[in-house]
């Protein structure tokens, strides 16, 4: 059992998103194709002495994070000393712990970084704890702690994703053709409880459908996502949605944004683009890198979080040191 462990925290975009009527446990059903990105967060677990913060699990920033997200990651309601909190009444385990997190995915971006900050939580105490605990342990507490968090425990590096997220289907992404995804957040975050409020009232009122009996399912999204992407008919529910024009004629600023950044995704060469999530953060598919690059370099001079990566190439696992 190793004293301490760096383990990163990839992010994800949704490729496509079709969000079910509300279920009667309050949640709504999902299909959505969610991809892994090497862009993420890195977290290093360290065991430390007793009395190290009261839940025993402290968590220091990096340097460099912007003060409005130190903030709420410094809480001790953050969704990390939460999951440090469920595996230790899980398990039994007593050690104190410090976390030092590198955050680089965007608060309420729609790219799951608090997701995936929970799920190499797990996936870090269970290698500093030698506990070995098993997929579906550990899957349980994973679905305890929020409805993306499952897909990131899985370690794949795709999945069509139903339920209320907690169903994982696991896609080989090995036989695609390469290709690089831009990745521009507008500035301000996207609370989910809201989007899902905005979705239901929309449909409720007849000014959005459901994507059902619209788009391909299941399978067929495994299908098209073989294609170029030039080819994908991908959708993303929510986006509609903030795209309604208001009395004035025109959409809410969280849909003005977003236009001007899809619109300009498309003029720059993308071949595909999309909202992420419930939002905030949109992303360009470009099957030629000096597409993206520029691309890249045109949205730095009117945006403060662009970057430019991968789809994710490995598992992720703790490294233990």
């Amino acid at each position: 059992m190793g004293g301490s462990c760096v383990i990163q925290a990839p992010g994800k975009i949704n490729l496509h998103l079709r969000v079910e009527g509300r279920r009667i446990d309050g949640y709504h059903a999902v299909e959505s194709l969610f991809l892994c990105l090497e862009f993420g967060d890195t977290l290093w677990f360290e065991l430390g002495e007793p009395g190290c913060g009261e839940a025993g699990c402290s968590i220091r920033l990096a340097e460099g994070i912007d003060s409005s997200w130190a903030e709420a990651l410094a809480s001790g309601r953050n969704i990390i000393t939460r999951a440090a909190s469920l595996f230790r009444e899980r398990t039994g385990f007593d050690k104190p712990v410090r976390v030092r997190l590198k955050k680089r995915i965007p608060l309420g971006g729609g790219m799951g970084g608090g997701s995936s900050d929970a799920a190499s939580a797990l996936i870090a105490l269970d290698a500093l704890a030698g506990t070995a605990l098993s997929r579906d342990v550990l899957l349980e507490m994973a679905a305890a702690l929020g409805s993306d968090v499952p897909f990131f425990l899985s370690g794949g590096k795709a999945a069509l994703v139903s339920g209320r997220g907690e169903v994982v289907r696991p896609i080989k992404t090995s036989g695609l053709a390469p290709f690089w995804v831009v990745l521009v957040n507008p500035g301000f975050p996207s609370d989910t409880a809201e989007a899902y409020a905005l979705l239901d009232e929309a449909r409720r009122t007849g000014r959005a459908v459901s994507l059902s009996g619209r788009t391909a399912e299941g399978k067929a999204l495994v299908a098209v996502l073989e294609k170029h992407p030039a080819f994908w008919s991908y959708r993303n529910d929510f986006l509609p949605v903030f795209l309604i024009p208001g009395a004035g004629g025109e959409a809410a600023p969280p849909g003005r944004a977003y236009r001007d950044i899809l619109v300009s995704l498309q003029v720059l060469g993308a071949d595909f683009s999309g909202l992420s999530g419930a939002g905030s953060t949109c992303f360009g598919i470009f099957s030629r890198k000096g597409a993206a690059e520029q691309a890249v370099r045109s949205f730095l001079t009117r945006y403060r979080f662009v970057e430019l990566t991968i789809p994710l190439a490995r598992s992720v696992k703790a490294v233990l040191q």
